[in-house]
């Protein structure tokens, strides 16, 4: 072979080398610093803690223990006197609980004395309230509050019994049905917050009332279950029933799911299924599912049934003869209608 052939071969292998060395080099270089970044602790912030948000806080939320938590802040970014620095001023946890949100705040946002409406302030319970929502209050008796375990925050479902009457012998239809469900409570006769003892456990109390969210058809509703002559029994929800309501609602098509990883559309669908209460036509019980002697149905009604006038329809009268010894007449005949008398009038032919 020619020595400069040989010669040739042999730089470029020594060039390729030197390349692939140079860029092998280059390659761990760039990603030392970046190992090096994620390994590095977090710096520590070191200010006084403020209350912050650990949720999304829509408006109209009312707060309770885990909705908010004191984390430290930096110090040239705290203002005293609007936010809840722990330690200063009105930051007992405490007398925050129950206590409605005015501005939307996200997650990790500190809370501002100006964004929270405290129980007995003008405007409180607008402030609770949802946009085109209205507050209800609905009587209850002592036996039907779940003995004073709802508290303002919880949802529940409203059932109706009453006693419906019918014609016919025997006792009237005793039903029960859930006229309404999912509805948010606002309040508990006139209190709005949840008491705490010194242990930081809350006071059950027994009320008379309960005020809840619902919307302006819905609340139609509850003013005329209120005048239906029955009693009004409140059941609490658990919080694992908006999701099963939420597969629900996906499966019916009542709600479809949004495209794409948008959190705004799905906080959308999820305040859609979880914010407002709904009615309820399937679910009853009558007093033949509780007892063997109890109606299932309403009573029947008289045979004669009932005329325009809302009386009883009483059987025409049997004919009567023109004349003494005569028979029955026969052919045909008018039948007069006087309230409820009803008489048979001839109009002529062969006797």
């Amino acid at each position: 072979m020619d020595v400069r052939k040989i010669i040739l071969l042999v730089g470029a292998l020594l060039v390729a080398a030197v390349t692939a060395f140079m860029a092998r080099s280059l390659i761990v270089g760039t990603g030392a610093p970046g190992a090096s970044a994620m390994g590095a602790p977090a710096p520590q912030v070191n200010g006084p803690e403020v209350l912050v948000a650990t949720r999304a806080l829509p408006i109209g939320t009312i707060l309770d223990a885990t909705a908010v938590k004191f984390q430290p802040w930096p110090q040239e970014l705290v203002d005293p006197k609007a936010y809840f620095v722990k330690g200063q001023g009105e930051t007992d946890l405490k007398k925050l609980q129950g206590t409605v949100v005015r501005f939307a705040i996200t997650a990790g946002q500190p809370l501002t004395q100006g964004a929270l409406v405290k129980p007995g302030d003008r405007g409180f319970l607008a402030a609770a309230l949802g946009p085109g929502m209205r507050a209800v209050t609905v009587p209850v008796s002592t036996q039907s509050a779940v003995a004073g375990f709802v508290f303002p925050g919880d949802r529940i479902d409203l059932m109706l019994t009453q006693s419906v009457p019918g014609g016919g012998d025997g006792p009237p239809l005793k039903v029960t049905e859930t006229v309404l469900k999912n509805l948010r409570v606002l309040a508990t006769d006139q209190r709005t917050d949840n008491t705490v003892d010194d242990n930081g456990k809350t006071v059950v109390r027994t009320y008379s009332t309960v005020t809840v969210e619902a919307t302006p058809k819905l609340a139609e509703k509850i003013a005329v279950s209120q005048n239906l002559g029955g009693t009004l029994t409140v059941a609490l929800r658990s919080i694992a029933d908006n999701a099963a309501e939420l597969e629900e609602a996906i499966a019916s098509g009542a709600v479809s799911v949004p495209a794409g990883n948008d959190p705004k559309a799905e906080r959308a669908m999820m305040d859609k299924v979880e914010g407002e209460g709904t009615a309820s036509k399937t679910s009853y019980a009558t007093g033949a599912d509780v007892s063997r002697f109890q109606r299932s149905t309403v009573p029947g009604k008289p045979a004669g049934g009932i005329n325009a006038l809302g009386g009883p329809v009483t059987p025409p009268p049997a004919a009567t003869a023109p004349y003494p010894g005569a028979g029955a007449p026969k052919g045909p005949v008018i039948r007069v209608t006087r309230g409820n008398n009803v008489t048979e009038v001839p109009i002529g032919g062969k006797n």
